[in-house]
């Protein structure tokens, strides 16, 4: 028997929240951002999963190639940019899009070959001073771009840094538009918290990230709350099960020590397959489908929960540690850290299940026509093609298809 650890992705969910995105932003076309293999769900089940999307969005450039070489023919956008002038000959190969955020980068689409055709992202610095160009520079930039002959469209981009706040896209947004207002181009500016919560950012593009997968942008407000469904489950079992006496420790350290009688189960899952090591005490898990909480310090493969209330469960007992009924921001919360990390972090060597695989059997269309863009007074927003970077983040083996890290076992279509 295998070890008992799995990660189940339901591709269902994954096309729930993508439809959320929709209900949000009915006038927008969206880019569904895949960066990080899929952040953590795979590369190859996001293609499946947002087969509806308008354009796919990454960082990785192997991950794009392989998702034209799997048959996605949208737009792709390559949200850092080239790296090299290998990168640019690439993009305007395979028709990737290419974000702009340095000098540098224009430098190497200008030494390109002139029928390059290439859709480029102008990235601007809104405040999250990260990558992109000063707003200031925001005119001169646009025009060295139009004027260039490898260049088929400019889009116009930034990324807050404050969405998630109350009011903190306000000031970044009206900062953009100002700068923009006179230059033709589409927008794309909401990330998933601003799809959320600001929707004078739904533009002519969205960028939805983590929302796609089922957890929250919002420090304050749960996915369920935001109509999201949990993509991701992790689940293991109850591998051993200890009594303690009052005074008896558990684990690394002896930081749990047990103030009454009590029982333990010790769960097949530790820091190794992603869980974090510096969850404390009384992390939520479920167990046989009731909350409870860890004791001690995570192990390498190994960690404790609390079954003292749960007279019914032991050895083989299954364990939720985030997914349906434990939500994975809410074991990020009580690890001091977010979501995004640990749907990131979950590493090998987990068997992973694909829940909804009839969805895998979704061919991707090509996209019709964009339609002229909506003159928006004040924004300076005219019709030109939106597609956007590339980049060249390298899969750890070159070549490596960069689809799941473990072995996939489909599971029945009737979980959907």
């Amino acid at each position: 028997m295998t070890r008992p650890i799995r990660a189940t992705i339901s591709l269902a969910a994954m096309q729930a929240n993508l439809a959320r995105v929709r209900a949000l932003a009915p006038r927008s076309r969206v880019w569904a951002v895949v960066k990080a293999n899929a952040y953590g769900h795979g590369i190859e089940r996001a293609r499946a999963a947002f087969a509806d999307a308008d354009g796919l969005a990454l960082l990785e450039f192997d991950a794009a190639l392989a998702l034209r070489e799997s048959g996605w023919r949208r737009p792709v956008l390559m949200l850092e940019g080239a790296f090299d002038a290998g990168d640019v000959g690439l993009a305007a190969a395979h028709r990737l899009a290419l974000a702009v955020h340095c000098r540098e980068q224009i430098d190497l689409i200008a030494a390109a070959e002139s029928g390059a055709a290439l859709d480029v992202h102008l990235k601007l610095n809104s405040g999250m001073n990260r990558l992109g160009f000063a707003l200031s520079d925001a005119a001169p930039v646009h025009a060295r771009l139009v004027a260039l002959p490898q260049v088929r469209s400019v889009t116009l981009m930034t990324h807050f840094a404050n969405a998630d706040a109350a009011g903190g896209a306000e000031p970044a947004l009206a900062a953009f538009d100002a700068a923009t207002a006179s230059l033709a181009g589409e927008r794309s500016v909401a990330n998933s918290a601003a799809v959320i919560a600001v929707p004078d950012s739904r533009r002519d593009w969205v960028r939805p990230g983590i929302m796609l997968y089922g957890a929250t942008p919002f420090a304050d407000r749960s996915a369920a709350a935001l109509g999201l469904r949990a993509a991701m489950r992790l689940q293991s079992q109850v591998i051993a099960v200890q009594s303690l006496r009052p005074g008896d420790t558990v684990g690394y350290g002896a930081s749990f020590v047990a103030r009454a009688p009590m029982r333990i189960g010790i769960v097949a899952c530790g820091y190794a397959d992603g869980y974090p090591r510096h969850a404390p005490s009384g992390t939520p898990v479920a167990v046989d489908g009731v909350r409870t909480g860890t004791c001690g310090r995570v192990s390498m493969d190994m960690l404790a929960v609390d079954l003292t209330a749960l007279p019914q469960s032991g050895i083989g007992s299954a364990v939720e540690l985030w997914g349906e009924r434990i939500p994975v921001d809410e074991v990020a919360q009580s690890a001091g850290t977010i979501g995004y990390e640990l749907l990131c972090a979950l590493a090998p060597p987990h068997s992973v299940q694909t829940n909804c695989v009839r969805a895998l059997a979704i061919t991707n269309r090509p996209l019709p026509p964009a339609p002229a863009a909506r003159a928006r007074s004040g924004r300076g927003s005219a019709r030109t093609a939106a597609r956007g970077t590339r980049c060249r983040r390298r899969w750890p083996n070159r070549g490596a298809r960069p689809g799941p890290r473990a072995a996939v076992r489909p599971a029945s279509p009737a979980a959907c």
